[in-house]
């Protein structure tokens, strides 16, 4: 019988579970706390020359002050095309713009506000965790398939069932944990 078959089945299953985890941890920077940071803005579509860009591709950012955020465009023309995407985005800011840069004032957060957002990032959580049981499911597939084929015994199965299901913890409580604190940073005052 052959280990390594297992041994793979599950480190593909840890790479893809890891995936998982850090789409949610991008997904919760995205979340607005009050502070000023380029996570914001920087996955931001700017309609650029007839095409989609992401805001990132288009300027740099600084953070002079907690709450003010600088986008400066390497490109001048651009900045009325990245004015413009932000107004339309979701964000709910007013950029100003003095001709060279493009200057975001974060507004301190409402509380209403706040628990919105505490109710954003505890679905973003779930998805996350959604995301990881669904690469449990295809890796405990795989290995079922491996025992049918013959390529493991039931004892190695349970055994790689065992594992999968400890690696399925780890992962959810990583998602979890992050939770937890972006939680705190939101309800912060």
């Amino acid at each position: 019988m052959d280990d390594s078959l297992v041994a793979a089945a599950l480190e593909d299953c840890r790479d893809k579970m890891a995936k998982a985890v850090s789409h949610a941890q991008s997904e919760f920077q995205s979340v607005r706390t009050g502070r000023a940071t380029p996570n914001l803005v920087e996955k931001l579509k700017v309609d650029y020359y007839g095409s989609e860009v992401p805001l990132q591709q288009l300027a740099g950012f600084s953070v002079p002050e907690a709450r003010t955020l600088v986008i400066a465009p390497y490109d001048k023309s651009s900045l009325g095309a990245i004015e413009k995407a932000i107004q339309n985005s979701d964000l709910g800011m007013n950029p100003s713009n003095d001709g060279n840069v493009i200057r975001l004032n974060v507004p301190q957060l409402t509380e209403e506000r706040r628990k919105d957002m505490v109710k954003r990032v505890h679905h973003m959580a779930e998805d996350g965790r959604v995301a990881v049981r669904n690469v449990r499911r295809a890796a405990r597939k795989d290995l079922e398939a491996l025992e049918k084929d013959g390529d493991i015994t039931t004892d190695e199965l349970e055994r790689a069932e065992k594992e999968l299901e400890k690696i399925t913890h780890e992962y959810v409580a990583e998602i979890d944990r992050m939770l937890q604190h972006k939680e705190q940073e939101l309800l912060e005052v």
